[in-house]
């Protein structure tokens, strides 16, 4: 029998910052091969902090995929629990997006609403300073292996998710899929990924 508990499964970081992509490019993947019952929410949360809230307040188990600087070789997967999740976030942010969900953790424990269980799956991140760029072949191949843990921790919780038949469609065709992001990506030759070129220091 599948739980009936309220699911939340949360992808945070910004897709146009290479690895910072990694929590998207995982809710992005496991919704475009399981389908889930509707007691579980899949969502890209991007970098949305706070606006998270009402979600992560409405739920009773939480799963979280972000690219963390766990301080480990690049490419490192590491799994987190319950209470020290919020340490590992707050330890050495990479960026905005870590101190808003931060915040969210803390508003909802003010509001007696934190979730029962709480896992981070993380990954060390190669690169992040590569605007528009994509997941480093190192990150990108951990992205399978975060899909696994997450359908066992759904598991545990009594949910069997379904895999989706070929060319069954899932929620999201969006110019931001990587598929699309990937073919319509400028090579690097033709588009600076590391900043606006009018504000580099002139080099003689």
């Amino acid at each position: 029998m599948a739980s009936q508990d309220s699911i939340l499964i949360l992808g945070i970081g910004n897709l146009l910052w290479a690895d910072e992509g990694f929590g998207v490019r995982c809710v992005e993947a496991l919704n475009a091969a399981w389908a889930l019952p509707a007691n579980v929410t899949v969502l890209d949360g991007g970098t949305q902090g706070l606006y998270l809230l009402p979600f992560v307040t409405e739920a009773k188990h939480l799963l979280v995929f972000d690219a963390v600087d766990y301080g480990l070789p690049p490419g490192t997967m590491k799994r987190v629990e319950g209470d020290e999740v919020p340490q590992f976030l707050g330890a050495k942010k990479m960026s905005l997006h870590q101190t808003g969900f931060q915040e969210v953790l803390a508003s909802a424990r003010m509001l007696d609403r934190f979730p029962e269980s709480l896992l981070l799956v993380g990954v060390q991140p190669v690169e992040l300073e590569d605007f528009g760029g994509s997941l480093r072949p190192e990150v990108s191949v951990k992205v399978p292996e975060a899909i696994e843990i997450a359908l066992e921790w759904l598991s545990a919780r009594g949910v069997t998710p379904r895999a989706r038949q070929p060319g069954e469609k899932s929620a999201d065709d969006s110019a931001l899929s990587r598929v699309a992001y990937e073919q319509g990506r400028p090579d690097e030759r033709d588009a600076c990924r590391i900043g606006d070129v009018r504000f580099f220091p002139e080099t003689n």
